[in-house]
């Protein structure tokens, strides 16, 4: 089973994606929870494995998601870049260590954010009438 600091790891990242632009919180809020009920049943190692790659600590600030998301939001607030682009560039690396499945889960992930979003209307016949 998961460590019990993965709740609050999970409530975390959610506070964290409430900065985020509506579709990218939206996206994030969905992969996140799908993630976190995915490993909920995994062995010690994997769990660790896990938790590592989305938590936040001062002994490992580079690479964590809460982290990275953390500082993202922070330069946006603050107006240090001029457009904000939240996660980061893969290496070629990185990904040669992703198995099948979490390669077939990233291009999911990109096709769903590269997605172009279409604005919601609501028509005049739509509205309560009291």
């Amino acid at each position: 089973a998961m460590p019990g600091g993965a709740r609050a790891l999970y409530r975390r990242i959610l506070l964290l994606h409430r900065a985020l632009p509506a579709a990218l919180r939206a996206l994030g809020d969905r992969y996140v929870k799908e993630e976190f009920r995915k490993h909920k049943a995994a062995g010690p190692a994997e769990a660790q494995r896990f938790l590592r790659e989305w938590e936040a600590s001062a002994r490992r600030p580079a690479g964590n998601y809460a982290a990275l998301i953390q500082q993202q939001i922070n330069e946006d607030k603050e107006n240090l870049r001029e457009k904000t682009v939240y996660g980061i560039q893969l290496t070629e690396e990185k990904l040669n260590d992703f198995r099948d499945e979490q390669i077939g889960q990233l291009k999911e992930l990109m096709d769903e954010a590269t997605k172009p979003h279409k604005e919601m209307t609501i028509s005049k016949d739509s509205e309560h009438k009291t």
